[in-house]
């Protein structure tokens, strides 16, 4: 049987034989085969949050982050967790030191009563 290098290979599920990601999955369409496969391991917090998104509507989620943890991926969005040295963590850290206290973000009222006094 030929297995196509985009194909995740899975062995030892037939008789020993490589599979591909179609025996595996059937015909279940992945949200990570209909993206670009560098939305996954982008630096861009807004793109790191925007694979997860895609991750959570996915069917093999728990699977593909089981995988992700077995074969120790250095990095990327796998299962819906970012991957960073080898680890899950919440989100990259950015260049530069770290701010004394957090950035608040204003409540989408107050965005526009700002607006609005600037405009006027």
């Amino acid at each position: 049987m030929a297995v196509l290098f985009s194909e995740l290979l899975v062995p030892g599920w037939a008789d020993g034989e490589m599979i591909g990601l179609s025996e595996v999955t059937g015909d279940i369409s992945l949200p990570c085969h209909n993206a670009a496969a560098d939305l996954f391991f982008d630096e861009a917090p807004a793109r790191v949050a925007l694979a997860k998104s895609l991750c959570a509507s996915c069917p093999m989620q728990t699977a593909c982050l089981a995988g992700a943890l077995s074969r120790q991926e250095p990095c990327g969005v796998w299962g819906g967790e970012l991957f960073v040295d080898g680890s899950i963590v919440a989100a990259k850290r950015t260049v530069g030191r770290p701010r004394m206290t957090p950035l608040a973000i204003p409540v989408a009222a107050e965005c526009d009563a700002d607006e609005e006094a600037l405009a006027s």
